[in-house]
């Protein structure tokens, strides 16, 4: 018998299985044959897309309630011109 070799998946593929095996309309052993990977493998994608998906929301919170420009700027002009006298 003869290894195969092994396979980069993209980041796209492991998305639209993790995705599926998520739906539950299909087992994983039709997921798995289906798109030619190990039902394991589905099984840990599916695991690290439950995991981060509060990550990819949370940056969009986190980088709206960030500092405002203007203002920082207008306390680097004020400053400027104390250290100046």
């Amino acid at each position: 018998m003869t290894r195969r070799k092994r396979r980069n998946h993209s980041p796209e593929l492991k998305a639209k299985v993790a995705i599926a095996a998520l739906k539950g309309d299909k087992t994983l052993a039709e997921l798995a044959q289906q798109y030619d990977v190990h039902p394991t493998q589905i099984t840990d994608w599916k695991t690290q897309l439950l995991e981060r998906s509060a990550v990819v929301f949370g940056e969009q919170v986190a980088k709206e309630s960030g500092p405002d420009v203007q203002t920082m700027q207008a306390k680097i002009g004020q400053l400027t011109l104390e250290n100046d006298f």
